[in-house]
């Protein structure tokens, strides 16, 4: 790893980050903020220029509108073009400077999906995007964007000092992955916030508030949210990404592939990137209904649209769509693409832009207004105002790595994990009977740091890294280890070291799951089994245990087949950790003993098939069989929203208001939750809402609202939630409300499950009055 730059706030902390104030500043506050800047007020940083700004566009005091079109305005038609063919990667960027106005190279390639992953040097790596939905938390994603932010725009000052201006040291991420996950074996559902369109929503609306922060003028990294859209699969079993056709029904792409990434517009993400697939025949990135009239027609986004790298070459090689990159250029541009990531090409599809124009295809004006939101995002990033303008200027390399940091990704960790299996009390472990105990810890899982990360992952210091075995090492009883299996893939496998090291113990941990080596981008799975021999591995421990406790910990993203493990009595406990990254060790040892604040609370953000033949084929995009919202009626071996708990929890009280109200009404919720076990937990409270007489097909139910609450034990709290009209709509042709009968439930998990926490699922009917209208008309 190359040593970093030096930062900018020598050894010390940087200062607080900024908080966002009550009013937007104006003019007046502007000038003052410049002349305390120009006497030497806040930090030691470069000044503003004396007198007049050499260019409008670098006037702080002006509106951002009139900076814009100062600058666009100066740009010949050459250097529009290379500022929206210079997307990256390698090669293909950065966008290149324009010194005549002291305007610098930025890079625009950059990943953020859970830390500043692929940027040089160190960064703290947090779990896994599905881990993280699964904590179902939208404060917990905050903050975690928030703090990914911090790094990434303190790597980025670093990077700006030093000149360098490489792949991944600017600060517009592509993140985060709003794709749905639709299939089981999906190799990217590692990257996703899970199957339910909402739940996504709202996590997506929490990461771009978090990642640009609370400052009311700069943002601190800009988000991108992507696949955009109908991508879910595959990657390359039965076909290649690289030229699928998505075939999806109008009323699927409304209803499912779509609502997550108009809340993304709404929470202000500042750009999409459009996916490689096409969409009922039109490639995304040419696709002028996805690009033009819903993402800014329907939903008002004026931010920039980025391909997918080399998305734009496939247009014409992969879908056969155009035959000339003259034309992909063309049909992009116009579509509405505003920004080409290549595949390192220096001569790319956008660098045929001046062809096009010389030929009338696409105008001067078109272009124009394809580059403004790129300045502008580089604008609201503080790029032309003095620095002593922006708080964010100053972070500096100590606040990567932070104590702050490295706590938080062990929280995260901790909040992330789902029980899914807890007999007889397996768990939690007792502390005090702890010294003495032979505690194996056995698996290909049990001590690779390589396999805990997941795709996309940040590299931190060997030294931050906990595994499963280095984490439990670290209590009081006599730990045992045996791989059995070297890495996940598991072809290769002793079954007499794990047999030998399980049999001599009191307490064995079993470490399975997939990893990159089986799942993640370019690499789907053939079926939902363990690999390898790792079931053999499993079954062996078992055995060699002789009914002592064996504790499963599963790393994956993608469901598994673990039916065996959750029938057999052998098998006390089952823990789903998905991929929690650096702080994996520190967190199953809270975990396994239920430490305050580790009782675990995750549920599952995606459901788990109880076989292959719950698996309807990759590549056929109805929604039929597929999430709880359409599943078919054979129980899944787990539920969406499934989790148990060390305590136990009932919901009394449940309250609609108004039971009858108005079409264009809001309906509010109240429910009691009560803490009856003998342990302080959290709950995640779940709203679902059940259409009862609807004029066209709609999901069996739908969650409407969540919260991940604390209740200490014995006491009992008030929850008050809103449903909103819009919840309540129908796609027939656009968005309608509609009047008729609906059920609410509320409990901690689906109604009507087999597999279900203790908890009772309360439920209560409404009624909606008046005609049929669209959604728009209130």
């Amino acid at each position: 790893m190359a040593e970093e730059p030096s930062g900018r706030c020598g050894t010390g902390p940087c200062p607080p980050e900024p908080r966002r104030s009550a009013a937007a500043p104006v003019l007046s506050g502007l000038r003052a903020l410049l002349l305390c800047a120009a006497l030497g007020a806040g930090p030691a940083r470069a000044q503003p220029p004396p007198g007049p700004f050499p260019f409008p566009f670098r006037d702080p005091a002006l509106p951002w509108h009139r900076r814009l079109d100062d600058l666009l305005g100066r740009l010949s038609p050459e250097e529009l073009v290379l500022q929206v063919a210079r997307g990256g990667a390698l090669g293909n960027g950065p966008a290149p400077p324009i010194p005549r106005l002291g305007i610098a190279p930025y890079n625009w390639n950059t990943e953020c999906l859970r830390g500043d992953a692929e940027a040089p040097g160190w960064a703290t790596a947090f779990p896994q995007a599905l881990g993280l939905a699964a904590a179902f938390s939208p404060e917990l994603i905050y903050l975690v964007a928030n703090a990914t932010a911090t790094e990434v725009r303190a790597k980025h000052n670093a990077f700006v000092t030093a000149g360098r201006y490489g792949d991944h040291t600017g600060l517009s991420c592509f993140s985060p992955v709003l794709n749905i996950m639709r299939h089981p074996l999906w190799g990217r559902n590692q990257e996703t916030y899970g199957e339910d369109p909402f739940l996504s929503g709202e996590l997506a609306r929490a990461f771009v508030q978090g990642l640009q922060g609370p400052h009311p003028r700069y943002i601190k990294a800009s988000a991108g949210c992507k696949h955009f859209s109908v991508h879910g699969g595959p990657e390359n079993i039965p076909v290649s990404r690289l030229s699928f056709d998505a075939r999806v029904l109008e009323r699927d792409w409304r209803s499912t592939f779509l609502p997550q990434f108009q809340a993304c517009v709404r929470a202000g993400s500042y750009s999409f990137m459009c996916s490689y697939n096409r969409i009922n025949g039109v490639p995304a990135c040419a696709n002028k209904k996805l690009l033009t009239d819903i993402l800014r027609g329907e939903w008002g986004f004026e931010g920039y649209v980025v391909s997918d790298e080399g998305a734009l070459e496939l247009i014409m090689l992969g879908h056969r769509y155009t035959r000339t990159f003259l034309e992909t250029a063309v049909a992009s541009v116009n579509a509405g693409c505003n920004l080409e990531l290549s595949y390192g090409l220096r001569n790319n599809v956008f660098t045929r832009i001046p062809q096009a124009l010389a030929m009338g295809n696409i105008t001067l004006q078109t272009l124009r207004d394809r580059v403004r939101p790129l300045f502008y995002t580089r604008m609201r990033l503080g790029e032309f105002d003095p620095p002593a303008m922006n708080p964010y200027s100053t972070l500096d390399l100590s606040a990567v790595q932070s104590p702050e940091h490295r706590n938080l990704s062990l929280e995260a960790a901790v909040k992330s994990f789902v029980l899914l299996k807890n007999e007889r009390g397996t768990l939690p472990l007792r502390a005090r009977d702890l010294p003495g105990t032979r505690l194996a810890v056995v698996g290909p899982f049990a001590d690779n740091p390589r396999v805990l990360f997941g795709d996309y992952a940040p590299v931190p210091e060997p030294r931050y890294i906990y595994t499963p075995r280095r984490g439990l090492e670290a209590l009081p009883a006599n730990v045992s280890f045996a791989a059995g299996c070297r890495e996940p893939r598991c072809r290769e496998y002793s079954a007499a070291e794990v047999t030998r090291v399980a049999g001599a113990a009191d307490v064995v941990v079993v470490c399975l799951g997939t990893g990159v080596d089986v799942e993640t981008e370019a690499k789907d799975r053939r079926d939902l089994s363990l690999p390898g021999h790792q079931l053999e591995l499993l079954q062996d421990a078992v055995r060699a245990a002789a009914g002592h406790p064996v504790i499963l910990l599963l790393f994956n993203a993608g469901p598994l087949d673990v039916s065996w493990a959750q029938v057999h009595e052998g098998v006390g406990a089952i823990l789903a950790c998905f991929f929690p990254a650096q702080a994996t060790g520190l967190a199953i040892a809270r975990v396994l003993l239920g430490e305050a604040g580790a009782n675990p609370a995750g549920r599952l953000p995606a459901t788990w098939p109880a076989g292959m033949h719950q698996v309807p084929p990759m590549e056929n995009y109805t929604m039929a069989g597929r999430t709880y919202r359409y599943y078919g009626q054979e129980a899944p071996l787990y539920p969406f929203g499934y989790g148990l708990s060390y305590t136990t929890f009932q919901y009394r009280d449940l309250v609609l208001s108004p039971p009858a109200l108005p079409i264009c009404a809001n309906l509010s919720v109240s429910v009691v939750l009560e803490n009856t076990g003998p342990r302080d937990g959290e709950e995640v409270v779940q709203l679902y809402l059940r259409w009862e007489q609807s004029s066209v097909p709609v999901p069996r139910w739908q969650l409407v609202a969540f919260r991940r609450v604390s209740v200490p034990a014995g006491r009992d709290t008030k929850l008050s939630f809103q449903v909103t009209a819009e919840q309540r709509a129908v796609w027939a042709q656009g968005w309608r409300l509609e009047p008729g009968t609906f059920t609410l439930f509320g409990g901690g998990q689906q109604p009507g499950q087999q597999l279900r926490a203790p908890s009772a699922v309360l439920s209560a009917r409404f009624t909606v009055t008046g005609t049929a209208r669209p959604l728009r008309g209130c």
